[in-house]
Order: structure tokens, then C-alpha cells, then sequence
């Protein structure tokens, strides 16, 4: 499996990571815990050395199930890197943002528990949170990294601006953001990346199972599944998405591969893209074709016809907001 150094740090990790968002249950109809154990070890087996994790993946559940897969196999910890997260906590009312520095701490010993580790090769702020300083919360995540706790400082969904002020205080080798090929509101920030030694990494890589190819115009989603609250699911636009899905099916088809290694290597082969692309999985069958993918590579002619495809279809890749997603900070609860 193809490999990539993370930023400036000695961190190298494969371009095919396993994301784990599903596996912890939350907003995507619970948790098999076997089946999901079963998964991270055939994507250990693939050789998908990587896998990104967070405690909000079912308030720690999918950390858990990670640390139980990996004492269950045979591999080494030094070959694999574990990416996970921080700056969430939990209440009764809910999720919301907390990057204060006694919160990480707090956080990052939780994290090494649940992953039966004592290291993590990347620790990830997960949210921006408005409500405490930048400067505090990267001071926090250096002193981490000089200590040898962490390998590599991450951010997710942070903007360029966000970015530049945090580099003030400590180093971002990786940065997090939501990219894939319907949705395209944060290519600007993955170009910043390419263009300050920052290596990406891309959540929400096949449209929260849009780009598997499974829905037809007449799905319907219950209240507990987090797609019922996404506009790409809904309204008039759904459509169009689908016709364009069922297109790039075909193509990927006539060149012996189907819609999810298209998607994933459009994110490793366009300009600006993905250092690393999140393969999200929860069920080992998920991770058929991971090794082929890895093999192949989009020309630009391909990547020319598939946007050509999409924007027949769909004409506002670039518009979206990263609200649909993200937990409030502090003070708006």
C-alpha cells in the first residue's frame, strides 16, 4: 500500500486510510461489534495501515473497538498509525466543542486507553472551537508532541485563516477537511494546504455512502440516521446527484471498477486533492477493491470526463457549509 510522509512530521501513512465514523454507531443505526472488529482487521490484512478514528465515533466506541481489533491481531503497533481526535465533549444535552487545554489533557489519556496504546501517530483538534483561544489549544497540542505522547498535530475543519493563526504557536503537519466529488466547498483550503507543507486528509470521501452507488431517487432515511438531516440527500437536488452517481457508475464499469475506487482515486489523483483519502467501512465486505485501488491511477483526460459528467448534472459542486455537520461550541448551548 502506497505510503505518504504526514506534513513535516516522521509520520508516514498509507493514502488509503480506514475511516471508522460509521463503526461507532452514532447517526448510522448502531453498532455490530463483532462485524466491526472483523473490518479494522481485514483492512490491517489489506495493508490499510492507517486508521482514523475519534472519540465523538459513538463517544468512544469506535476507539474501543480499534483497540480490541488491534490486541486481537497479530500486527505491530509500530506499523500502524493511529489517527484519532480531540476538542468534543459529551452531556445529556448533547455534543459540543472543548479545546481547553485541561479538557485535551483529559481527552488524550482516555483516547490512549480506549486505543490500548501509549502514543498516538496523529492527534486531531476535531472542531474549531470559537470559545477558547487558538493560541491556547496549539500551545497545548505542542506540549503534547514534545513529549512524545502524539507523533503528528493535526486540525480538522479548521479554515486557511484559522490555520495561519495556529502556526503562530506549533506546527499542523495534517489538516482534516470534507472533500469528495459531489461536494467540493473546501477545495480552496485544500489548495492553502498543498501550498504550506500541510498534508490533507478527506473525510466524507463516498457522500455518507451516496457514492456507493446503493440509492435510488425513491430512498427514504429515518430520523436517527444522520442523512436525514443532510441537503445532499434532500430536496430537488437528490435527483440530479443520483442521475450523476448512475453515470459514473458506468464509466467506472467500462474500466473494470465500480463507483467507490473511482471516488477514491479521484480524491488521490485531482489537483488540489487528498493526501490521504478516509475509506469509510463497517463491514469487511466494504473493503473489497481497497488493494486494487491503491494499483491505478485517474489520467487527467479521466478526471476531465468525470467533471464534465458531474457538472452536466449538477452545477453547484463548490456550494455547501460545514454546519450540517459540526457540534455548537460552549456558549450556544
Amino acid at each position: 500500500m502506497k505510503k505518504v510522509k504526514l506534513g513535516r512530521s516522521d509520520v508516514e501513512a498509507t493514502r488509503i486510510a480506514l475511516g471508522t465514523w460509521a463503526i461507532g454507531g452514532t447517526g448510522w443505526g448502531g453498532t455490530d461489534e463483532e462485524q466491526s472488529i472483523e473490518t479494522i482487521k481485514t483492512a490491517i490484512n489489506k495493508g490499510v495501515t492507517t486508521i482514523d478514528t475519534a472519540p465523538a465515533y459513538g463517544q468512544g466506541l469506535s476507539e474501543e473497538l480499534i483497540g480490541r481489533a488491534i490486541a486481537d491481531s497479530n500486527v505491530n503497533r509500530e506499523d500502524l498509525v493511529l489517527a484519532t481526535k480531540a476538542g468534543i465533549d459529551f452531556t445529556d444535552d448533547g455534543n459540543y466543542r472543548d479545546s481547553r487545554p485541561s479538557h485535551l489533557e483529559e481527552e488524550l489519556q482516555a483516547s490512549l486507553d480506549r486505543l490500548q496504546t501509549d502514543y498516538i501517530d496523529l492527534y486531531q483538534i476535531h472542531w474549531p472551537d470559537t470559545d477558547e483561544s487558538i493560541e491556547k489549544t496549539a500551545k497545548k497540542m505542542k506540549e503534547f508532541y514534545e513529549q512524545g505522547r502524539i507523533r503528528a498535530i493535526g486540525v480538522s475543519n479548521f479554515s486557511p485563516e484559522q490555520m495561519d493563526e495556529w502556526q503562530k504557536y506549533a506546527p499542523i503537519h495534517t489538516s482534516q477537511m470534507h472533500l469528495n466529488m459531489l461536494q467540493r466547498y473546501l477545495i480552496e483550503w485544500f489548495e492553502y494546504c498543498h501550498n504550506h507543507e500541510i498534508s490533507t486528509l478527506s473525510w466524507g470521501s463516498l457522500a455518507h455512502g451516496m457514492l456507493t452507488g446503493k440509492y435510488s431517487k425513491d430512498a427514504s432515511f429515518p430520523d436517527d440516521d444522520l442523512r436525514s438531516n443532510i441537503e445532499l440527500f434532500q430536496g430537488d437536488r437528490f435527483p440530479s446527484l443520483i442521475d450523476a452517481v448512475e453515470e459514473l457508475q458506468s464509466f467506472a464499469e467500462k474500466r473494470d471498477r465500480n463507483i467507490i475506487q473511482l471516488s477514491i482515486r479521484w480524491l488521490l489523483d485531482h489537483k488540489p486533492g487528498a493526501d490521504v483519502a478516509l475509506w469509510g467501512a463497517r463491514k469487511p465486505s466494504q473493503l473489497d477493491g481497497v488493494n486494487e485501488t491503491d494499483e491505478f491511477q485517474l489520467t487527467n483526460d479521466e478526471l476531465n470526463e468525470i467533471d464534465e459528467i458531474l457538472y452536466n448534472h449538477v452545477s453547484d459542486l463548490e456550494n455547501g457549509t460545514l454546519k450540517e455537520y459540526g457540534p455548537p461550541v460552549r456558549s450556544e448551548l
